[in-house]
């Protein structure tokens, strides 16, 4: 009893020491950087987190060389003595100190490389094979195949996962015509995909436990599990942080494999962020993040933060009507009706927040296309068949401080955002940096901001998404900026940007085109908007990009120097395939999925999705009507657009929603897809809205089954801030528990046709006992760790571990 008082006496001291000395940088939260060994990596610190100046002092570090220079505000790490494992890199700044989490990797990370062999057969004589892919950043130059006996051939090393390719045979890129397994890219195409298998590897994770809050502590209790443990866990092995500050080893207890961290009340108060992972023999566990609020884990009464966003998007052209006064299509004899102004603008928007539409879908932010003024007459586009289009979308702006009239007037913009306010839902704007139409007062009096439609060799600079993917321009008649180039550009379009949130009263942007803008631009626009906007109102503008390309370049733009998130199309592009065909297993959906936490982490707010304004919608895949890409798909669009023929397509859809509000990220519902519109390439996925009377029995359905889904989300934390683990991915089902210190939640998804029942191996760490299903209460026992659930046809279910 006496070393026990003793103890808390130390401790509270402690705390008030602490409690003087913890401070924030600011509201970003420094993310882990990666680095490989023998790999020196280069890293602007601005980029880790924002403050009005770098004047850093970096402190050594036994495991982690690190030179930063004041001048360029680079960071420099190296790994020492082969290093691997999670370190924390001390420096001040103004007086406090704070640290940076680097995972230090090998270069296989622990996972032993598959030779994997790549052939290809030509019916005639060819004379050059290459094949790009996800594996390589998509370079064309950097894998030739050597040809044998008339086959080409070459072996690449890949580690574990699910990889995109394609052959490039005498110039012309093809997929792999002796691999059935493929996935759309969401342009008119397709990718070949190839799995590698796991490697066998030693788990090593550590596990959300419990918590208590007492009257001057808060107390986090971790399991650390470790297949084949040599040692003992001790102090050093753990790296834990409250935001970006250092948690002392006295606030640290160990008891064989559980780890208790008592933080004091008294610093605990309003929002913090607590992490915390294990480094023991050269592995780390997974890193555990925790949201405090008031010194207790985040639970379904926070839906404040980024991180609660159930994300609803909206073409403001096309969703609802509420004003026939500002009803002007473009008139053309050429234009087709798809390709022209329907009528939706604000008041019909407003009008939906006030009739509890979005209230009763669980939606708390709205994302609406671009609000600029567009040109009164159609445009002609550029490839064939050379179609007429109006600017109903939003994405040719003629002016940069002007709302097109035909969705309203500016106060009636701010009529919607304040609206929306008042239903607690954020309003993000879609800002369109990468380019102007030619009618633009900026393209007329400021040409040297602009770069050139012609390319040295004559060709016209148009569409070249990756060759001259910053300087590409779209059309004709859509001026590229030339940031490269350019500051005066650079200056004028991040002012605008902040002039349109301060004006709008709006909580962020959604940024068209990011990969073809150069990274100096979204430094400088973050920059502007962290101190015009975001430290004056304490707010944190979040800003979602649109980028299609692999991992790492999407990656290349998120940070807390440049965006929050992208959109995750790629996971998109792998889960929708295995949702819908029999022959692809959810076990390479999981070793992509494993591949996305692993790049963005599992507590990321990349955007995932089921279908967009710029792709063919779900359903359409779904019913069967599209199965193959290209050009008969969009003159299918214009000609012969689907309905929805078969009742099943609805349980297919309802399935993938469970699956997108339940895994990491943020879930972005694209208008009408909440009750299964269908829709195929653009702009036949972009249908004018229906709503109440005009649904079908079945989008009634679906569309309540939805709300269902979402609300789920927003009541169960572990959804929302949660860890992942796989525990079932196979050909048909696929489980994943989501745990935090409040819940721990199992999610089971069967896409089959028939009712299944599977068996689940739950954590023994969990002392489970039995599971609830979250909807209906039922309860099914747990023996010796293992459930057996029944699944329905194309069905989920969300299960509480009780024990």
């Amino acid at each position: 009893m006496f070393s026990s008082r003793i103890k808390i006496i130390c401790l509270l001291f402690f705390a008030l020491i602490q409690t003087l000395s913890w401070g924030q940088i600011t509201s970003d939260l420094i993310e882990v950087k990666k680095i490989t060994i023998g790999v020196p990596d280069t890293t602007l610190i601005s980029d880790l987190f924002y403050s009005k100046n770098y004047n850093l002092k970096i402190f050594e570090n036994k495991n982690v060389d690190a030179n930063y220079s004041k001048s360029s505000q680079k960071l420099i790490l190296n790994a020492k003595n082969n290093f691997t494992g999670l370190t924390l890199l001390d420096f001040s700044l103004t007086g406090k100190k704070y640290s940076i989490p680097i995972l230090s990797e090998s270069p296989q990370n622990g996972q032993k490389p598959i030779l994997q062999k790549f052939t290809y057969k030509p019916a005639k004589k060819v004379n050059e094979v290459k094949i790009f892919g996800s594996f390589n950043d998509w370079n064309k130059n950097n894998h030739p195949l050597k040809e044998v006996n008339g086959v080409y051939e070459i072996f690449i090393p890949l580690l574990p996962g699910s990889y995109t390719y394609k052959f490039i045979v005498d110039g012309k890129e093809i997929v792999d015509p002796e691999n059935p397994q493929r996935t759309p890219t969401g342009f008119d195409d397709f990718n070949s995909v190839i799995n590698i298998g796991d490697s066998k590897i030693e788990k090593c994770y550590l596990h959300n436990n419990r918590y208590e809050a007492t009257k001057n502590f808060t107390k986090l209790f971790f399991i650390y599990e470790r297949d084949n443990q040599k040692n003992k866990i001790v102090k050093e092995n753990i790296s834990a942080l409250i935001d970006n500050q250092k948690v002392s080893a006295d606030n640290i207890t160990i008891e064989g494999n559980t780890i208790e961290v008592s933080l004091p009340s008294s610093f605990m108060k309003g929002e913090k962020i607590f992490r915390i992972a294990v480094t023991q023999n050269d592995r780390a566990t997974n890193l555990q993040t925790l949201f405090l609020v008031n010194g207790k884990p985040a639970d379904k009464e926070k839906h404040n933060s980024w991180y609660d966003s159930n994300i609803y998007s909206i073409m403001i052209d096309r969703f609802n009507d509420g004003d026939k006064l500002n009803d002007i299509p473009v008139a053309h004899d050429s234009l087709f009706p798809q390709a022209n102004y329907m009528g939706g603008d604000f008041q019909g928007i407003i009008n939906k927040i006030e009739d509890g539409y979005f209230d009763s879908l669980s939606i708390n932010v709205i994302w609406i296309s671009p609000v600029y003024d567009n040109p009164d007459v159609a445009f002609r586009e550029f490839p064939k068949p050379h179609r007429w289009y109006s600017g109903y979308h939003g994405y040719w702006p003629v002016h940069h401080q002007m709302v097109e009239e035909k969705f309203g007037t500016m106060e009636k913009l701010k009529e919607l955002v304040a609206k929306a306010h008042n239903h607690k839902i954020k309003i993000l704007l879609d800002f369109v940096a990468h380019h102007v139409h030619i009618d633009h007062p900026f393209y007329k009096e400021h040409p040297d901001w602009f770069g050139k439609l012609k390319l040295p060799d004559g060709r016209l600079n148009l569409r070249f998404w990756d060759e001259y993917r910053l300087t590409t321009w779209f059309e004709p008649y859509m001026p590229s900026f030339d940031f490269i180039n350019s500051s005066n550009a650079i200056n004028a379009m991040t002012e605008n940007a902040v002039w349109w949130l301060k004006e709008s009263g709006a909580d962020g942007f959604r940024h068209d085109a990011v990969k073809h803008v150069p990274n100096e631009f979204w430094r400088a626009l973050t920059k502007r908007l962290k101190e015009e906007i975001g430290i004056p109102e304490n707010k944190i503008v979040y800003q979602i990009g649109e980028t299609f390309g692999n991992h790492k370049l999407v990656k290349s733009y998120v940070n807390n120097g440049q965006l929050n998130a992208q959109f995750n199309f790629d996971l998109s592009y792998f889960a929708i395939p295995v949702f819908l065909e029999q022959d692809k297993s959810f076990t390479t959906l999981d070793l992509h999925m494993k591949q996305c936490l692993d790049v963005y982490g599992v507590n990321n707010l990349m955007g995932n999705i089921m279908d967009s304004h710029d792709k063919v919608r779900f359903m359409a895949y779904a019913d069967g009507d599209f199965k193959t890409q290209g050009v008969d798909s969009r003159e299918m669009a214009w000609n012969n657009p689907p309905q929805v023929d078969h009742a099943d397509s609805y349980k297919k859809a309802e399935l993938y929603l469970a699956f997108m509000h339940t895994i990491p990220g943020l879930p972005i519902i694209y208008y009408g897809s909440e009750f299964g519109m269908t829709g195929l390439d653009d702009p036949d996925n972009r249908r004018m809205m229906k709503f109440g009377v005009q649904l079908s029995q079945l989008e009634k359905e679906m569309l309540k089954i939805t709300r269902t889904i979402t609300k789920l989300r927003l009541e169960h934390s572990a959804l929302r801030y949660g860890d992942f683990q796989t525990l079932k991915a196979d050909n048909l089902i696929y489980s994943y528990l989501r745990a935090d210190m409040n819940e721990k939640l199992i999610v089971v998804l069967n896409k089959d046709q028939k009712e299944q029942t599977t068996e689940l191996r739950i954590p023994s760490v969990y002392k489970s006992q039995k599971l609830i299903d979250v909807l209906n209460n039922d309860s099914i026992e747990i023996k010796n760790n293992t459930a057996t659930l029944v699944l329905p046809a194309f069905g989920w279910k969300v299960y509480r571990i009780e024990n």
